[in-house]
């Protein structure tokens, strides 16, 4: 549902993406710029918190596909039209967009093509729903006005949360303000998704003609998580190991979410990329539990003394004599 504001915040600005940016390069980007943001990486930094909810917003919004074209819409509007929430019996914001038809015909009158266009329009954005002043053709009933087709349904109602990734893989009841100031409890499931809608049956604007109440739809932003991201229900981490740990093999310690660390043993010659998997200790839902997914990622030092420079050298004479490349070379001439 659209919000008030979405016709003077321009998204794609926000996040420095065109308007055909695609939905892996629009994750791609939201992620640099959470992990530059994020008010972990910048404590005490207000700035950096306000930007981070900023590009949280954006992100929320065009990288769901049903949101990013209602708002496109709107946004192709212009700024003259403003609405305070969808539903049925919302009259707000007609007289902005009559207007702008009018100075397109030079400030003259209206044609039936132009209400057919209007309603039209306000109809696709009320998800198909007559507004209670016809469906397409100005006088046909669509419901709800004045006993026109009968009572007509409430308007819905949007709220927005930020929450944590633990609170969200885990799942949580938080309480929220509603728009008249007054607090009202919502249940975060386990598992839920970053940006995903959470719907409160029946608890939004009440009918103007007697019908039933409108909803609350609550839209959740999830926190970025220093070490793991979500994959579905597991959880992924990347785990640094050395060399030697790689080529001859070793037991590491892998941290898991929210609980003691696990053992694994990496097998020798373990590759760069290679992803171990622990059972069961993903995100734990109704549908499934997930896995840990560890990612072996060789670290190379940075720093050798003299002696550990002479080993390394030595052992370079006697290593295997192959070019680790070959087989890419071989490909890319293909």
């Amino acid at each position: 549902m659209a919000s008030q504001d979405w016709f003077d915040k321009d998204f794609y600005k926000v996040l420095g993406v065109s308007k055909e940016v695609s939905a892996a390069d629009l994750k791609k980007t939201y992620r640099k710029l959470a992990r530059t943001y994020h008010p972990d990486s910048n404590p005490g930094d207000a700035k950096a918190e306000a930007k981070f909810k900023e590009i949280s917003e954006a992100y929320a919004v065009l990288s769901d596909p049903e949101q990013r074209e209602e708002y496109d819409q709107i946004r192709a509007m212009g700024s003259g039209a403003r609405f305070t929430a969808g539903g049925a019996g919302q009259g707000g914001g007609f007289e902005d967009v009559f207007s702008r038809f009018g100075q397109g015909r030079g400030g003259g009158g209206y044609s039936s093509a132009d209400f057919d266009d209007i309603f039209s329009m306000f109809n696709q954005q009320q998800g198909g729903r007559g507004t209670g002043f016809g469906s397409g053709r100005f006088g046909q009933p669509s419901g709800g006005f004045q006993g026109f087709g009968g009572p007509s349904r409430g308007a819905d109602v949007t709220a927005r949360t930020t929450i944590d990734f633990v609170t969200a893989t885990k799942g949580e009841t938080i309480t929220l303000q509603g728009e008249d100031g007054k607090p009202f409890k919502v249940k975060i499931p386990a598992g839920v998704r970053d940006g995903q809608k959470i719907r409160l049956r029946g608890r939004g604007r009440p009918s103007p003609d007697g019908g039933e109440s409108g909803d609350i739809v609550v839209q959740v932003t999830v926190r970025p998580h220093p070490v793991f991201t979500r994959d579905g229900l597991n959880l992924r981490v990347t785990v640094p190991v050395t060399f030697t740990e790689a080529t001859l093999g070793a037991t590491i310690e892998v941290p898991t979410l929210g609980g003691d660390p696990v053992r694994l043993r990496v097998a020798a010659g373990t590759p760069s990329g290679r992803v171990l998997r622990v059972k069961g200790r993903g995100v734990q839902t109704q549908k499934g539990t997930g896995d840990l997914l560890a990612e072996v990622q060789v670290a190379v030092p940075s720093h050798l003394d003299d002696a550990a420079r002479e080993a390394l050298a030595a052992y370079q004479a006697l290593e295997p004599k192959e070019n680790p490349r070959a087989d890419l070379m071989a490909k890319a001439r293909t």
